[in-house]
């Protein structure tokens, strides 16, 4: 399935959900074939980023629409890792394999 990173600039209003607006984006996103993977908020506290697998961006748009969170960019985006190989040598200084 798709990754998405979905960016929202009202982060502190997202930090402060319930217990209850949190289960209900949970069920929500059970009901749609959404997986909410992860999420960080800004060390400002502005803008929270959310990585997401979902069958397309409009299934997201959806979400956002019907949960009252907003979601101002939505991009897709492919996994990597730090162990990306860069001139032979990861990223990270350890050796590659393969």
């Amino acid at each position: 399935m798709p990754l998405y990173l979905i960016e929202r600039d009202f982060a502190e209003a997202i930090s402060e959900a319930t217990d209850d607006e949190l289960q209900e984006l949970l069920d929500y996103n059970d009901a749609h074939e959404l997986r909410w993977l992860f999420s960080f908020l800004s060390a400002d506290k502005r803008r929270s980023y959310c990585l997401y697998e979902a069958p397309s961006p409009e299934a997201l748009e959806d979400h956002a629409r019907a949960l009252g969170f907003p979601a101002d960019r939505i991009i897709e985006v492919s996994e990597t890792s730090a162990a990306v190989a860069v001139g032979g040598r990861s990223v990270t200084g350890f050796p590659t394999t393969g």
